[in-house]
């Protein structure tokens, strides 16, 4: 059992609000998930191309800052607890090419335009703490609270997954073929960190999207290819998108006004969101792609 949430602004002059509101959801998900949390946050910047989400690990902060910037001088580096955001103009390939072979202390959890990806092990309500997310600013974001079944509590193993450029995924269920499409997808160039059974739907995901597929029929072909019980919300840089298994098992609620799209496993975790009592309130139908802003 897990906590999912996910939150698109419709209206822009709530982007300053967005931080709030997610941390709200994280708090309300608290009893789904005490191992852990962590959450994706989408903010387009005006002045860099691309933004690195990394965790130090075990490494200091100077001590990293010391040696990426004798590879890369042109970069903004911003520390937030045992994270670190990268801005700069530098491309992926470059900069994924320092980290694998020069930085291999930390953990690179997310890159893209516009995502910055935060996770941790920890009471949700600490790890929203320790991260600051009240105060940040978005145009959506999404999360996850965990409650370990199939693998350690770590970092590693803590949600959101990030295999893909402004790509990220939160999961609520168990996949029981994720060991057969983990070496199938190895075998096609995809790259995996730990034994979750989420990060490997996650490389499913990227591999499709890499291949030209949309987001919306890259879920509809896992419905037959990724055995389990599972409800889904993957984050992209437009929007973001909820599916649940066909037999539907695991909980998922949506609230939609003229403001936002809100999506959680519980209504509880979105009853501090602004008007949502006049929202329009549904539960997803089960095998059915359901997206906002893609």
């Amino acid at each position: 059992m897990c906590g999912i949430v996910g939150i698109y602004l419709k209206n822009k002059k709530l982007e300053k609000s967005l931080g709030r509101f997610l941390s709200g959801m994280l708090k309300n998900m608290s009893s789904r998930g005490p191992d852990s949390a962590g959450f994706a946050i989408y903010k387009e910047e005006k002045k860099y191309k691309y933004k690195y989400s990394i965790c130090l690990n075990k490494m200091n902060f100077l001590t990293f800052k010391k040696q990426f910037t004798k590879v890369i001088k042109k970069a903004k580096i911003e520390q937030i607890s045992d994270h670190v955001i990268i801005k700069t103009n530098e491309k992926p390939e470059k900069i994924l090419k320092i980290i694998n072979e020069k930085l291999k202390d930390i953990s690179l959890v997310g890159y893209g335009k516009s995502i910055e990806i935060f996770k941790q092990v920890g009471n949700p309500e600490k790890v929203v703490k320790k991260f600051n997310l009240e105060k940040l600013e978005g145009s959506h974001g999404i999360g996850h609270t965990r409650m370990a079944t199939e693998s350690a509590i770590t970092t590693d193993g803590s949600h959101p997954y990030s295999t893909g450029e402004d790509e990220c995924l939160v999961h609520n269920g168990s996949l029981s073929n994720h060991n057969n499409l983990r070496r199938e997808l190895r075998k096609k160039g995809s790259k995996f960190n730990s034994e979750n059974d989420t990060e490997v739907a996650a490389g499913y995901i990227s591999n499709s999207l890499k291949n030209k597929n949309t987001l919306k029929d890259t879920l509809l072909s896992g419905l037959k290819d990724l055995d389990g019980f599972y409800t889904f919300i993957t984050g992209t840089r437009k929007g973001f998108a909820i599916v649940r298994d066909e037999i539907a098992c695991k909980p998922a609620v949506i609230a939609e006004t003229n403001d936002y799209v809100a999506i959680a496993s519980e209504f509880q975790a979105m009853a501090h969101l602004p008007n949502v009592n006049n929202a329009k309130i549904f539960e997803p139908d089960p095998g059915i792609v359901y997206t906002w802003g893609n």
